[in-house]
């Protein structure tokens, strides 16, 4: 028997873990959707600077909270990874602590990411008190959120290896259904593709970030399994007590 269970107290519950997961995945979802579809695919115009720049400074409101929901998202992954991390750790321990390196790793490179999504505001509204030509300002706008979504392109990478880790530990569980992990797994080969075809073959990012947008459900699926469904508890209790949970 595994004794590492009595570790927690008997107050410990995996489902209230799990369902606490699936809240915390919901946040992370719908802040990171609204940053992205609606703030800056909103306001960003294609090889547009002074667009982006005009859009940027009549809606800096919704600007700015763009900037804070996706701030929000980046603070609900920590207690994600590890609710995740200890209801994962009874399939492979090992794995799941990879899988933790790789959140944590995409995590600060998307939050390093964001100052390319705050500059504009310093730019644009500083920038003319230093006596700094407005159409200079605008273009220096428009590559700060340029290098914004190569930052967030670069997380993506990192999270494709969570997805693909994290996807492993559901293929080999019994306590969640596996399809998930399958899908997961797909997801996060597709996030490696976007991230890749973004630096070396932008001819196809349009098509790569339509395979995303379709697997990227994945997590969407599993966010609302753990939500409404959790896991089911005799199942992980035993596969907790199996030789691989430490």
């Amino acid at each position: 028997m595994n004794t590492a269970l009595n570790v927690r107290g008997p107050d410990f519950s995996p489902q209230r873990y799990a369902r606490t997961a699936g809240f915390l995945y919901l946040v992370n979802i719908v802040a990171g959707v609204f940053a992205e579809l609606f703030v800056r695919a909103r306001l960003v115009v294609a090889n547009d600077a002074v667009a982006t720049a005009n859009n940027i400074l009549a809606h800096e409101p919704l600007f700015r909270w763009g900037f804070a929901a996706d701030l929000i998202a980046v603070l609900c992954v920590v207690p994600l990874i590890l609710l995740l991390y200890q209801l994962l750790k009874v399939i492979n321990p090992r794995i799941a602590l990879m899988s933790v390196f790789f959140s944590l790793v995409g995590s600060a490179v998307q939050a390093m990411a964001l100052l390319g999504h705050f500059a504009p505001l310093l730019l644009l509204k500083r920038g003319q008190a230093f006596g700094i030509d407005p159409e200079l300002l605008q273009a220096h706008t428009y590559m700060a959120m340029q290098l914004q979504g190569i930052g967030y392109a670069t997380a993506l990478t990192f999270f494709g290896g969570t997805m693909l880790t994290r996807g492993y530990l559901i293929l080999n569980a019994t306590f969640i259904p596996r399809i998930l992990g399958l899908f997961l797994a797909i997801e996060g080969v597709s996030y490696q593709i976007n991230s890749f075809a973004t630096f070396l073959a932008p001819a196809i990012v349009q098509t790569a970030l339509a395979i995303l947008m379709v697997t990227a459900l994945a997590e969407v699926f599993l966010c609302l399994w753990l939500l409404f469904r959790g896991v089911n508890v005799a199942k992980w209790k035993e596969a907790y007590a199996g030789p691989s949970a430490i």
